[in-house]
């Protein structure tokens, strides 16, 4: 399985959205601040994510919310209790 996923900083409150084959261990990774474009970031909160059985369509996920705006407008209404609570 690959995952898309929303990660929340709580030192800005700012989003990262990622894809990886691993979501344990690549929020850890994060946390622990060895992922260099979130280190400063850390520590993050888990507020998101969506399973795909295959990697393009995970990665066509992430880039098109990375994107469009829009995508990411439409996802945070959808889980704004989410994200609202962490």
């Amino acid at each position: 399985m690959f995952f898309v996923y929303v990660l929340k900083s709580q030192k800005d409150n700012k989003f990262y959205v990622g894809y990886t084959h691993d979501l344990r261990k690549r929020f850890e990774e994060h946390n622990k601040g060895l992922v260099s474009s979130t280190r400063l970031r850390k520590p993050f909160v888990l507020v998101y994510y969506e399973a795909y059985a295959n990697q393009e369509d995970a990665k066509e996920r992430e880039e098109m919310l990375k994107r469009f705006s829009e995508s990411m407008v439409h996802l945070r209404k959808r889980i704004r209790k989410s994200i609202l609570s962490k």
